[in-house]
């Protein structure tokens, strides 16, 4: 009895030290859409496994013991990205925002992200880009806690703290109030300060490096925004930078920047200049709804001057990338509601769905250095995959119908 004990306690332990076997997954799309070439390829076979992409074709042979999914009335795509969100940030009205330095901690502020990333990934919104206004590196936590599969969520790139001139994006205060927005920015000032503070955000864990360059009645030089980029690109880190339009903008271009953010002033000649540099547009096309409900004045001009320059900009050929920077709350809509709602916006510039769908893919995976490892249907890929029951390529609104999304290989949503 003792040796066939012996025996089955050996056994046991062998099979505890082999890895698990991994679901394979054989998925059916009826109509899988490229993004990058703009085409649509009808009854397709996507082989899953590991969490990535081990084949797809018409004829891929289905392994035995696979678990089919069947998509074939449906429309795949990959998952799409989001190139500014604030997922650890919000308030009812804009003016607001301020006082959740000193509201909420740091732990709050991760389970807001938390709770906000999950609602991204079930509507379909499989990577996201946290450029900041994250208190004390909650994002980067966030990130980590997902990464380590304690939870589930999309793929998570964080900037960290923002990098600012004297006072942060912070209004005019008084000197008792004290420097409040230290607990959200690194205050620099000069090319020294900058990289100093590039290095720190870089040592706690940024993805990314987040400046602002016009927040105030000045602004960074081309020199200071240049030894970010330095420093940012010697370690490998990407440059995304808050700036309207102006001298300031003038600036961030000759810097050679990977992206600017938001850009709403930008002239036709500014555009041009980012377009031969190769610099990205994270447009951020806020709907005049969300501007007003967030209590912005003249809400309804700004939404025509943001319709104009995503509009100029499309027409020059600068690429865009998909961004909302929600960071205040709209009716009852959730998150990932009030992302489809910018759907109107690129609508409205005359921007066509196939190429929404580009910038929400292709090109965000290209800004965020991941196109090696997401942002499409293909072998070798991470399996970040949603369908929806109707074309997208006819109606960008169907976006709001996904049913189905799988992130890394399995099933975040079915509704089959």
């Amino acid at each position: 009895m003792r040796k066939w004990l012996s025996v089955m306690f050996l056994l046991l332990a062998v099979l505890l030290a082999l890895p698990a076997w991994a679901q394979t997954f054989a998925i059916r799309a009826g109509h899988l859409f490229d993004p990058a070439k703009g085409t649509v390829t009808t009854h397709q076979i996507i082989l899953v496994k590991d969490k990535k992409i081990v084949e797809v074709g018409p004829s891929v042979a289905i392994p035995g013991g696979s678990e089919v999914i069947d998509l074939s009335n449906e429309w795949v795509m990959p998952g799409v990205m989001d190139a500014h969100t604030h997922v650890t940030w919000g308030a009812q009205h804009f003016k607001d925002l301020d006082y959740s330095y000193v509201a909420e901690g740091t732990g709050l502020r991760a389970l807001q992200g938390l709770h906000t990333a999950q609602i991204l990934l079930n509507a379909g919104i499989t990577t996201v880009r946290d450029v900041g206004n994250d208190a004390n590196f909650a994002a980067v936590d966030l990130r980590k806690a997902i990464d380590a599969g304690w939870f589930t969520g999309p793929t998570v790139l964080t900037a960290g703290k923002i990098i600012a001139p004297f006072g942060g994006q912070s209004g005019s205060l008084p000197p008792e109030a004290g420097p409040l927005w230290r607990f959200e920015y690194y205050e620099a000032d000069g090319p020294e300060e900058i990289r100093k503070a590039v290095r720190e955000n870089i040592f706690y864990g940024a993805d990314l490096i987040k400046l602002v360059a016009d927040s105030n009645d000045y602004h960074y030089s081309v020199e200071e925004i240049r030894a970010a980029v330095e420093e940012a690109h010697h370690a490998g880190r990407a440059v995304a930078v808050h700036v309207y339009g102006g001298e300031a903008a003038d600036n961030v271009i000759a810097a050679g920047v990977d992206s600017l953010e938001h850009g709403y002033l930008l002239t036709d000649d500014q555009l041009r200049r980012m377009k031969e540099k190769g610099i990205f547009l994270a447009s951020t096309d806020f709907p005049a709804s969300h501007a007003e409900a967030g209590g912005e004045p003249d809400s309804k001009e700004a939404g025509e001057v943001i319709i104009d320059r995503l509009k100029r900009a499309y027409k020059i050929g600068v690429k865009i990338v998909f961004s909302t920077d929600i960071v205040t709350e709209y009716k009852n809509e959730n998150r990932a509601e009030m992302t489809w709602d910018y759907l109107a916006v690129w609508r409205a510039a005359g921007v066509p769905n196939a190429e929404i769908l580009k910038c929400m893919t292709t090109n965000t995976a290209e800004l965020l250095r991941i196109q090696k490892t997401r942002g499409a249907i293909g072998a070798g890929l991470f399996a970040d995959i949603i369908a929806m029951p109707s074309s997208p390529l006819e109606d960008i609104e169907s976006l709001r119908k996904v049913d189905f999304v799988m992130k890394n290989g399995a099933i975040v949503r079915r509704s089959q």
